[in-house]
């Protein structure tokens, strides 16, 4: 008897559904997250939730030996916060006048949240939102964003390799921000925060990348001592939290010299753009579903739905990958807002059919959690339970 394929059993789990549907296949996502807790070679992985965006799969990664969220907003963090989830770091600097006011005057919150932040300025909301609450509570903690990206060559023919992330990068830069972030009334340096942007982000595609990776991962490694030194001496006492590395750098973040966790998110789910990645075998668990609704000729089939392409530069790596063998999206045309063309591969595969479902894949992670108000669990091929996204809890971030 033949096994069925993937994209068989998602459509024999879901044929009761109408699409568009968004699906999880548990068996790939608890094994990914076995393997990513692996990977990290027993560094705790803190789980980042802008890969997710669906709160009871969050929860799903913390019962499986997880330890911690990294929010994308100061807002979901109170959120999250609020829903019972403990350790919750943000991830990006916040000027969110409202979610501060609500830190500041949250004693739990100011336990379970970490803010993060790069720039004196962003010290300014922060100290106004604790003088407005006036209440001796626990400090609101807080972690440093340190730029890792890899700096080559000198004066002006020095080259940035990653991302333009923090304006963070010397130790006197770090040791001068700890020291105004201990100055505010209320406020205490829990950590630093260093991203190798460059190693976790970019698929191992060539040789030149691939020695980009092993350049930075020996340069953050020797300056994170540098710069937790120089913080400590700044604030008079020892950091907790050094976080570092994502989903493509788990191993060698993890064992980098004074990491005391690393996080991931992206390998919960395992999106398109990870298709390259050498240091991990992809096991996809995230699909979205489309009916196919008219077949305009011969070798063609249109569904409805579909346009979710994700964000960063414009261009074909964005777009969905479509799941369904044999079949693939029209250069023309690419994910339509309401209707997506597909076109036939010369690989012998059957024609699909109106009422048809066929299977794509989202280039990013939990962006494509923002287009359902729900998500099915899949278990072989029965749905075994229907969750809500954020959004399908009315919760929006950004």
């Amino acid at each position: 008897m033949r096994r069925m394929s993937l994209t068989e059993r998602l459509s024999r789990a879901t044929s009761h559904v109408p699409g568009p549907v968004a699906v999880v296949d548990l068996d790939a996502f608890d094994a990914n997250a076995t393997d990513l807790l692996r990977r990290a070679g027993g560094r705790p992985v803190r789980v980042a939730s802008k890969s997710v965006r669906v709160r009871s799969l969050v929860g799903r990664a913390l019962d499986a030996g997880f330890a911690g969220v990294m929010s994308f907003s100061l807002a979901e963090a109170l959120w999250l916060a609020g829903t019972g989830v403990r350790d919750v770091l943000v991830g990006y600097p916040s000027v969110d006048r409202d979610a501060l006011a609500r830190l500041a005057g949250d004693a739990t919150a100011r336990r379970e949240v970490t803010l993060m932040v790069d720039d004196v300025a962003q010290l300014v909301p922060l100290r106004r939102a604790l003088e407005a609450a006036g209440e001796v509570l626990p400090d609101v903690q807080v972690c440093l964003d340190v730029d890792a990206s890899l700096r080559l060559g000198v004066g002006p023919l020095q080259v940035h390799l990653g991302t333009r992330r923090s304006p963070l990068r010397s130790p006197a830069d770090v040791a001068t921000l700890a020291a105004r972030v201990e100055a505010v009334p209320g406020a205490r340096l829990r950590g630093l925060m260093l991203y190798e942007a460059q190693v976790a982000g970019l698929p191992d595609t060539n040789p030149a990348v691939r020695l980009v990776k092993r350049l930075s991962v020996a340069d953050v490694d020797g300056r994170r001592g540098e710069l937790l030194a120089a913080t400590e001496a700044a604030v008079g006492h020892r950091l907790e939290l050094v976080n570092s590395g994502g989903t493509g750098s788990l191993e060698t973040s993890g064992a980098g010299p004074h990491v005391t966790e690393v996080t991931a998110g992206s390998g919960l789910f395992v999106p398109g753009l990870f298709d390259g990645y050498r240091s991990f075998a992809p096991r996809p668990s995230a699909f979205f579903g489309l009916d196919v609704v008219r077949v305009p000729a011969p070798g063609w089939a249109t569904a409805f739905g579909g346009g979710y392409p994700a964000s960063g530069p414009a261009g074909r790596s964005r777009l969905p990958r479509v799941a369904t063998a044999g079949w693939a999206l029209t250069g023309a045309e690419g994910a339509g807002e309401v209707m997506t063309p597909l076109r036939r591969r010369p690989s012998g595969t059957r024609p699909l059919r109106v009422g048809d479902r066929v299977w794509m894949r989202h280039a990013k992670a939990g962006e494509l959690m923002e287009r359902f108000a729900s998500v099915h669990l899949v278990r072989g091929d029965e749905v075994v339970d229907v969750v809500p996204t954020y959004r399908g809890e009315q919760r929006a971030f950004g």
